[in-house]
């Protein structure tokens, strides 16, 4: 009830009881011993009227005294509820080491979800939400989804955070910003973008740059750059001593090693200097074997790859020693359906 309309209600009860006491019951006067004190005499009415105006007293303190509670509760709700909406946003932007000390149990546990949850909207609900800062936070996503460049150092993210990493590919791919800028700072702009924009850069970069750049090397942009080797168009020429070393830049597996292989295949590269690599290769890592094998089957040296499979053991390589068996009754499958 409101203090208000509770203080009107018990002023006019108070009223009606001491009128009615004093018409309809007596209305004489009455002295009072309070503790041993005489209180002066006054009518019966009014010594009716003043435990009721005491109770009335006693009644809105203690609504007074909780109300003022309940406001500090609700302040808790609140701040709590502004926390909340923060993680939200925080969990929409993909930021890393989020934490937020909670006063309410209801919230303390929805924010110990969202600091370890990122959130991604799956439908377009930007301005539907009816909150400004989640409704600010899912337009971005959709402008930078859509390939679009934003404003982002206002929510002071980390280079390696996937809304930036998405947002300087946008500005990557407009122009807004060159592959040398982001190759010269991958700490600025991360390395993922700067492995992805070298996987473009070997398309066309002379042979002096992506050396400057290896570092950035994938395997990816390590069959692009071998795509290139003796082309028409690009064109690039390697030494067996430098391919090795591009290659050895990296972590490959034997799937690996066969997909280089089958990109040189459809290259200008020498047959003589393609198998001249796999040769070096296999003899340093033995991931590399079904590379070699695949090679000289590939340029038809079944003789030399035969003579390979006869020293190595007899339960690995089983592809290719069904290929040669099958070669060898007379049976001319492609390579490529083995590996």
């Amino acid at each position: 009830m409101h203090l208000k309309r509770y203080t009107i209600a018990a002023l006019l009860w108070i009223a009606l009881v001491g009128w009615f006491v004093y018409a309809f019951v007596t209305a004489d006067a009455q002295k009072i011993n309070f503790f041993g004190t005489m209180l002066p005499a006054l009518p019966t009415a009014l010594w009716v009227i003043v435990p009721l105006l005491v109770l009335y007293l006693a009644s809105v303190a203690h609504m007074w005294f909780y109300s003022f509670l309940g406001s500090f509760q609700r302040r808790k709700y609140e701040k709590d509820y502004e926390k909340l909406i923060n993680a939200v946003v925080d969990a929409y932007l993909g930021k890393a080491n989020r934490h937020y000390e909670f006063k309410t149990p209801r919230y303390k546990l929805l924010g110990m979800l969202l600091e370890n949850t990122e959130l991604k909207p799956m439908n377009d609900i930007a301005g539907s939400v009816g909150n400004d800062k989640i409704d600010k936070i899912l337009e971005i996503i959709k402008q930078i989804e859509a390939g679009e460049v934003v404003e982002m150092k206002q929510f002071g993210l980390r280079s390696e955070n996937p809304l930036v990493i998405a947002n300087n590919r946008n500005r990557y791919k407009k122009g807004d910003l060159s592959a040398e800028k982001v190759l010269n700072a991958p700490e600025k702009y991360s390395k993922v973008l700067a492995q992805e924009v070298f996987e473009e850069y070997v398309l066309t970069a002379p042979l002096a740059n992506i050396e400057r750049y290896k570092e950035f090397m994938t395997p990816k942009a390590l069959n692009r750059l071998f795509a290139r080797i003796n082309a028409d168009e690009h064109r690039l020429e390697i030494g067996t001593d430098k391919l090795v070393e591009f290659i050895n830049m990296l972590e490959l597996g034997a799937d690996d090693f066969v997909t280089i292989s089958k990109t040189l295949s459809n290259s200008d590269m020498l047959p003589e200097q393609r198998m001249e690599l796999f040769e070096l290769l296999s003899t340093k890592n033995e991931k590399a074997t079904d590379a070699y094998l695949y090679t000289l089957y590939d340029l038809e040296m079944v003789s030399k790859a035969a003579e390979i499979l006869d020293i190595l053991p007899k339960d690995e390589h089983k592809n290719f020693r069904a290929y040669k068996a099958l070669r060898e009754c007379g049976q001319n499958f492609n390579i490529d359906m083995f590996v």
